[in-house]
Formats: C-alpha cells, sequence, structure tokens
C-alpha cells in the first residue's frame, strides 16, 4: 500500500536497533543465543512494549542481506531487489553508473586441488587483505573494459567492471560450502555471456596472481547493476540516518537516500554517534554486525556476548527520550547451520502507542506469545509510523 497519502508528520523519533543475524533455534543444547544471553535492559522494553516474530521474505525463504534490509525498511523484497555489488559499491563511496556491474567479494583459500579450502581466508586481517587487493588492481587487465576493485573489510573486496554491453545476470561462483571447488561463471541470460568470460578470465589472473598467499582467489556473489530505487523520505517523509560500521549497510541506506554518519568502531562509539546526530534526524539505523559474523563461525558464546553488547547501550538510548523503538534481525543466523536461515527473527517494538503483551522477556519462545503475532518483516515500518502517530486515519 502506498502510504504517502495518508503520512502525517511530526516531531517523534523512531530508533531501530537490527542485531544483524540474530534469530535462531532452541536444540538439544539449550535455548537460542537470544535466550541464553543476559538482556535485563531489552528485556524491560520486551515487558513494556509489544513483541512478535517475523518472516523475512516468507515462509521457508531465506533470505540474503539485501533482501533483509530492504524488507526491514518497509521494501518488499519480492518486489525491489539489490545485489551485494550494488550495496557494496556505495558503502564505499564507489560510484556505480548504469551498465557497471558489480558484486561482492571473499579472498578465500583454495586447496591445491581446486576445492574451497576457507571461504573467507581465516577472516583475514585488513592490513594484509588491503595490499592483495591493491595488487590485483595494478596487474589485472581484462580487454575492454575496466577493472574496479575496492577493499571493504577483511575478506571482503568489491570487484566492478565498467564498459559497453556488460550484463549482471551471472551466477555467483561462491558455493558457500568448503570442500568443494568454485562454481564457474554461468550466465542466466546469453546477453550476459560476454560478462562471464570476462570474469572467467578476471579469475584465471587473479589466481595466478594470488598464487603464493594464503588467500588466493577470490569467491564472488551478488552481481548487480545500478537500478532505481525510490527513496526513503519519500515512501516515508522521515529524515534518516545510519549509524552502521560495516561498508555494505552504510551502502544500502546510501542508496535508499538515508544520511550515512560517520564510521563507528563498535556500540558505544555508535551511541555517541546518536547523541551527535540526535537533533537533525528524526529515524536512526544502527547496525549490529557481530551476531551474524558470530552465528556464521559457529560460535554460540560469541553471538550471546554480541547481543549482549547491544543490551548494554539500551539504557542510553532510552535516556535520549525517542518515541518509537524497534530491536529486531533482518534475518537468523544460527550457529547450528552456520550461516543465514529462514527461521523467522523476533521483533520487539517499545513506546509510542504500540501497547503491552504478556511478553516479559526477549526472546524467541516468549515473542511468539507476543500480541504483534507473525507477520512480513516489510509490514513492521506501517507500524511503526503509527506508533509514532505519523499515519493519519484511512478513508472516511
Amino acid at each position: 500500500m502506498d502510504l504517502r497519502p495518508l503520512l502525517a508528520p511530526n516531531d517523534s523519533k523512531i530508533v531501530v536497533i537490527l542485531l544483524d543475524g540474530l534469530g535462531g533455534f532452541a536444540d538439544a543444547d539449550g535455548g537460542t543465543e537470544l535466550e541464553r544471553a543476559t538482556t535485563p535492559n531489552l528485556d524491560a522494553l520486551a515487558a513494556e512494549g509489544s513483541c512478535g516474530r517475523a518472516e523475512v521474505v516468507g515462509a521457508g525463504i531465506t533470505p540474503g542481506s539485501g533482501p533483509g534490509h530492504l524488507a526491514l525498511f518497509g521494501y518488499d523484497p519480492t518486489e525491489f531487489a539489490l545485489g551485494r555489488g550494488a550495496l557494496s559499491a556505495a558503502g564505499l563511496d564507489v560510484e556505480l553508473r548504469a551498465g557497471d556491474v558489480a558484486a561482492r567479494g571473499n579472498l578465500c583459500t583454495l586447496s591445491s586441488d581446486g576445492t574451497i579450502k576457507d571461504r573467507r581466508a581465516g577472516r583475514i586481517a585488513s592490513a594484509k587483505a588491503r595490499p592483495l587487493v591493491e595488487r590485483l588492481q595494478a596487474e589485472v587487465a581484462l580487454d575492454g573494459v575496466e577493472v574496479v576493485l575496492a577493499h571493504e573489510k577483511e575478506h571482503r573486496v568489491l570487484v566492478m567492471l565498467r564498459g559497453e554491453g556488460l550484463d549482471p545476470r551471472v551466477g555467483d561462483t561462491d558455493p558457500q560450502a568448503t570442500g568443494v571447488p568454485p562454481h564457474p561463471f554461468t550466465p542466466h541470460d546469453p546477453a550476459a555471456q560476454r560478462t562471464a568470460d570476462l570474469l572467467t578470465e578476471f579469475d584465471r589472473q587473479a589466481r595466478e596472481i594470488l598464487r603464493d598467499a594464503d588467500a588466493n582467489a577470490v569467491l564472488m556473489r551478488g552481481f548487480d547493476t545500478l537500478e532505481p530505487m525510490p527513496s526513503f523520505a519519500e515512501r516515508y517523509g522521515l529524515n534518516a540516518t545510519s549509524i552502521a560500521i560495516y561498508p555494505m549497510y552504510r551502502g544500502i541506506s546510501r542508496i535508499l537516500g538515508m544520511d550515512v554518519e560517520r564510521q563507528a568502531a563498535d556500540p558505544a562509539e555508535q551511541m555517541e554517534i546518536l547523541r551527535e546526530c540526535w537533533d537533525a534526524h528524526d529515524y536512526f539505523f544502527i547496525h549490529h554486525k557481530a551476531t551474524d559474523a558470530a552465528g556464521e563461525d559457529g560460535d554460540r558464546e560469541a553471538k550471546i556476548a554480541a547481543i549482549e553488547e547491544i543490551d548494554a547501550i539500551i539504557p542510553a538510548i532510552r535516556e535520549l527520550g525517542p518515541d518509537v523503538v524497534m530491536v529486531t534481525g533482518d534475518h537468523a543466523t544460527p550457529p547450528q547451520m552456520r550461516a543465514h536461515s529462514w527461521h523467522p527473527v523476533p521483533v520487539l517494538v517499545w513506546g509510542g502507542n504500540t501497547g503491552r503483551d504478556r511478553v516479559t522477556r526477549f526472546g524467541e519462545e516468549p515473542c511468539s506469545d507476543g500480541m504483534l503475532g507473525l507477520r512480513r518483516m516489510s509490514e513492521m515500518m506501517p507500524l511503526l509510523l503509527a506508533a509514532a502517530g505519523r499515519l493519519n486515519k484511512y478513508g472516511a
């Protein structure tokens, strides 16, 4: 539904706290990481507000980070699409032009037989990864196109081709598994054959250039090009800002027209930035990556600790006087699976006129009894606007 005719601007402030990969599932060893974490401040919000669960895309669908964030911001991810390449380019302030093809790359480690030993090259430190990316940028040469590489963080790298006749409809090479070879660059349409061939040559050269390094190849996924996207301000009448640490999440914020604050190192610095920009905005997006990274590493204790990091800054957020606060995830990343999953994510909404339900603790099982029920994530944005008094009545 187009909400623009119903928008009722006011001076309310909305804070959305996203714990990337927050969701999980209980097993014989105990509850989820959120349920096992010590979270007195999140629990207080849950006890005073309303809770539920959200399917980010739909039942049984495992979302990527792009669809997860679009849904969080109220954009139906089955209607709007953003590949990781476009997100990475925007997050790194690399201009993505119409006709360019960009992908998210992982520096990885291949075994001598060509199978993947480590998809992230041991989460190689940025100080070691950056010179490898710079070497690739200096030495890779493809006929008829410009190659643009930019290091993001740790193993992550933006790979972009610029030239005539490129097409992003190429399959990912990252199988998201170890012990198997990378997928070949496969065109999903005949028009993408040249692009697939160019990328195959890039891969050949990259492996040769990096042959003596621990990170000796580049996996790619999320091929994309520049597509028009309606702005967040246009859709919701909000002056939004993003306080995210990782480039990709800063990127999606920028694509949607949000302001993007200076890069923080940790939640404590994110809190400092929130104070600095509080008076100038009315919607604040705070992104926490550590929960997802721990889930992908299969480290339950690290994921618990990452959740507790966010719990620690909740009192400071409340002191600023927000009208509405939402806490949720963009997808589940259960440590048991070491990957994104289809499991619904817990949702907490506090403040405004949201009401109070029987939930007294923030966790997957308690939230299943909350009055928000089980709903699509893209439905949460209208609920936040309503709770903040920013939607007029529909009809006479």
